[in-house]
C-alpha cells in the first residue's frame, strides 16, 4: 500500500480502531498499541480491498483479534490495574457517564457486541463475522447486555 492510499484510511478509520480496542481492553495505552499494530498491518497489506465496507470490516476484525492477543498475554493476567477508569472520557451530562460506566462494567463479549452494534452500526451478521461466532450468539449477547443495562440503569422503586 502506498502512502497516498494509506493516509486517508488512517484519517477515516483510526478513531474506530482505537474505540473498538478500548472497548475490549479498557485501557488507553493498550488500545493505542493495538491501534498502531492494526494500522501497521493495514500498511503492509498487499491485497486490494473490494470496497470501503470491506476495509472497515477487515480493520474491526483485525482489531478484535489483536485485542484478544493482548488479553491473553501472561503480563495482562498477572498485573492488576491501579486505576481502571482514569482514562475514561469526560461527559457533559451525568447520564452519559452513568451509561458509559454501565457499559464498561459489562462482561467483555457483551461490551464489544453492544459497542459494534450501537456505535459502529454493524449488523449482527457482521459482528458475528468479526467475532467468529454465530449471528444467533450475537443476538443473545445483545439481549443479555440490554437486560443487564436495564437492571443497572433503572430507577430504584421508592417504598411508600
Amino acid at each position: 500500500m502506498t502512502h497516498e492510499e494509506f493516509e486517508p484510511l488512517v484519517r477515516t478509520y483510526s478513531d474506530t480502531v482505537y474505540r473498538v480496542a478500548y472497548q475490549a481492553l479498557k485501557n488507553r495505552a493498550d488500545a493505542e498499541d493495538v491501534m498502531q499494530t492494526v494500522l501497521l498491518k493495514l500498511f503492509q497489506r498487499e491485497e486490494p480491498f473490494a470496497s470501503r465496507d470491506h476495509i472497515r470490516a477487515w480493520l474491526i476484525h483485525v482489531t478484535v483479534n489483536e485485542s484478544r492477543k493482548v488479553l491473553r498475554t501472561v503480563w495482562r493476567r498477572r498485573v492488576l490495574p491501579l486505576e481502571e477508569w482514569r482514562d475514561a472520557p469526560v461527559f457533559e451530562h451525568p447520564e452519559q457517564s452513568e451509561l458509559f460506566a454501565a457499559v464498561m462494567a459489562l462482561p467483555r463479549k457483551y461490551r464489544i457486541a453492544v459497542y459494534l452494534f450501537y456505535y459502529e452500526d454493524l449488523t449482527t451478521a457482521e459482528i458475528a463475522g468479526v467475532l467468529s461466532v454465530k449471528p444467533a450468539t450475537v443476538r443473545t449477547w445483545l439481549m443479555r447486555a440490554r437486560e443487564k443495562l436495564k437492571l443497572e440503569l433503572s430507577e430504584p422503586i421508592k417504598e411508600v
